[in-house]
């Protein structure tokens, strides 16, 4: 499913128009993403938790030519899958 599958999804299952229901799942990804930007984390009840990682630096080796790198510290988005998602998954 990609994201114009979901939208229409959301239209079909909720009675809003297509618009309205793109305007509603940018919404929620927007306020995902601003969440995690300032480090928080967003706990939705039955489905998961998304999150930010904190990466340490290392050191990687270059594929091409072997030699070792430097790979910066960055923060990754994370995500927990919760009971209700688990469940209806298996």
């Amino acid at each position: 499913m990609n994201k114009n599958d979901l939208i229409s999804t959301v239209a079909e299952t909720s009675g809003l128009s297509k618009n309205d229901a793109a305007g509603a799942v940018e919404g929620v990804f927007d306020a995902i993403t601003k969440a995690l930007s300032k480090g928080d984390e967003v706990r939705l009840v039955g489905f998961g938790t998304f999150s930010v990682a904190r990466r340490k630096a290392s050191t990687g080796r270059n594929p091409r030519t072997g030699e070792p790198m430097e790979i910066k510290a960055s923060n990754q988005p994370k995500f927990k899958a919760g009971k209700g998602l688990k469940d209806a998954v298996n």
